[in-house]
């Protein structure tokens, strides 16, 4: 059956169709998201939901959305989705973080001139017929310092389009690199109060985070140097708006150029009506261009996601590209097998899960790995659960997780192996992808062996002594169970040792008391495992 997705919001014709052109069901609704209750009434028969800012998608509307496992925001801010919310749901959240940069570095640039020379004032004047020409009185930005707060995406637009009008680049990025400032010829600043107090214009291009949150605050507004004009049009909240308000009002500060603000739809704020202060309404991603390439973006990411498996800008799930999900999808079904089986044989509260990657399996996504293993482990509390939920359910739990990688270290080119921690215990399980693409167990409590996995099977441990094939084989023959692999391994001749059996139907409750009833075997437990 085809995925289905509704669009609540207005997309173009463009983007609707690649949903029809790679075989997706779509509804087109561009007005549906302004009425929430009409959206919860239908959002439960939906596999995707794509949408710009309109759509408000509430912890209401998620609980609504039974078979929702996608929502995609064409754009980068994604304020109107509860994504903690949607994370604990199981429902990815995409967003197109790239569709839109120049268009909202170009309109950094143009606010900045903007500022520089008081055009829209001007523009007014004029437009009133006055002729104020000396009145309007700008500045340059040819050899002006243009302080730039985050060098990502949007910020290297903006730092090489700077340095293109011949402007001294400065920037302030934790995540910056030596090397990478060295390419994008531009000075790295290591502490935030050398940047206020050498830049003649401040622009931010960070998103908004408790870290980055009143980043401009008014003590740090204060240190900047006099006569500075600073530009917003990143996100609201980075400013304190009253403080700046003030230091326009006294003269310290020359100029501001905001795109956003802390309240939005702004309809009052201390930044309106003052002098040499250009205010825009959140018109960033705003052209022709951007609005197309964004919508286009959202819709092949999320036809990627529900026909290949394909995450791409997902924000609370590791991206894994068309190309990883192909080569990555053994060992993801590896790793969620793992998990399945240290789930299915912990009945003790987990304390910690160890991850250890060796070799080949130490060179993929291990966050797209961890997020199935960890899923594999939190089935057995919850059904429900996916790679999206399971490690905040895990974070709830308080369960530490910890991953190691290594090189080569033995006769397989790669294999993962996972320890749970509990009160009592530990207990250890490892596999590999062998050159068929199948996943195996390669180990269990550091006892080799090598068991195909099956959608039934049956796990036991005993005394390595004889007659265990025996009871395991006449004691399935007897209840009608075909056995379609046996894997033995044991520690040493009359030691420990376990069986995995690998049968083709689900195991009898009778044929469990059965052996049980035999006195061979210490632990019996019966497993299921999704190999579809």
């Amino acid at each position: 059956m085809a995925p289905k997705v509704l669009v609540s919001d207005k997309l173009s014709e463009t983007a609707v169709q690649i949903f029809r052109d790679r075989g997706i069901d779509v509804d087109f609704m561009p007005e549906l998201g302004k009425d929430k209750d009409k959206l919860a009434e239908v959002i439960g028969h939906y596999d995707g939901l794509a949408i710009r800012s309109a759509t408000k998608v509430t912890p209401t509307i998620l609980e609504a959305a039974t078979n929702l496992k996608v929502i995609g925001r064409a754009g980068i801010g994604t304020d109107n989705i509860d994504k903690d919310a949607a994370s604990k749901k199981g429902v990815i959240v995409m967003n197109t973080p790239f569709g839109n940069m120049i268009t909202t570095a170009e309109h950094a640039i143009a606010m900045m001139f903007a500022c520089a020379r008081q055009i829209p004032e001007a523009s007014a004047s004029t437009h009133a017929g006055k002729w104020e020409k000396s009145r309007f009185m700008g500045v340059e930005l040819t050899g002006k310092t243009l302080g730039v707060i985050g060098a990502g995406n949007i910020g290297g637009i903006v730092c090489d389009r700077a340095r293109g009008l011949r402007m001294k680049v400065i920037a302030y990025d934790p995540f910056l690199s030596e090397e990478k400032a060295e390419k994008m010829q531009v000075e790295k600043i290591e502490n935030l109060d050398d940047l206020l107090k050498r830049a003649d214009f401040i622009t931010l291009h960070v998103p908004l985070t408790d870290q980055t949150r009143n980043i401009l605050s008014r003590e740090a507004l204060e240190k900047t140097k006099k006569g500075v004009r600073i530009i917003n049009c990143a996100r609201g909240g980075l400013v304190d708006e009253q403080a700046l308000a003030d230091l326009l009002q006294s003269g310290h500060v020359a100029g501001a150029a905001f795109d956003v603000f802390a309240e939005e739809p702004a309809k009052e704020n201390p930044l309106f009506n003052l002098p040499n202060v250009v205010c825009t309404p959140h018109l960033g991603a705003a052209t022709t261009e951007a609005q197309e390439n964004v919508a286009l973006q959202v819709a092949e990411q999320m036809a990627d996601y529900l026909l290949t498996g394909a995450v791409e800008n997902a924000l609370n799930m590791p991206s894994v590209t068309a190309e990883e999900a192909k080569v990555m999808g053994p060992w993801i079904k590896l790793a969620d097998h793992l998990g399945n089986f240290i789930g299915q044989m912990t009945d003790e509260p987990i304390e910690a899960i160890n991850i250890l990657y060796d070799g080949y399996a130490a060179e993929m996504n291990l966050e797209a790995l961890n997020c199935s293993l960890i899923a594999g482990i939190m089935k057995s509390i919850n059904p429900d659960v996916n790679m999206v939920s399971a490690p905040l359910i895990a974070k709830d739990r308080g369960i530490q997780i910890s991953t190691t990688n290594q090189a080569q270290s033995g006769i397989f080119e790669g294999y993962v192996k996972v320890t749970v921690v509990t009160p009592r215990r530990e207990r250890s399980i490892a596999g590999t992808v062998f050159s068929d693409g199948k996943p195996r167990f390669i180990q269990i409590k550091g006892i080799n062996i090598d068991a195909e996995i099956g959608r039934h099977m049956v796990y036991t441990t005993n005394e390595d002594v004889p007659g265990i094939i025996g009871a395991l084989g006449n004691t399935m023959g007897k209840h009608g169970v075909n056995i379609a692999n046996f894997t033995l391994g044991r520690k040493a001749a009359q030691g420990e040792a376990i069986a995995l059996l690998y049968v083709d139907e689900p195991i009898p409750a009778n044929a469990i008391d059965d052996l049980k009833s035999t006195g061979l075997f210490q632990q019996i437990k019966p497993l299921a495992f999704d190999v579809a």
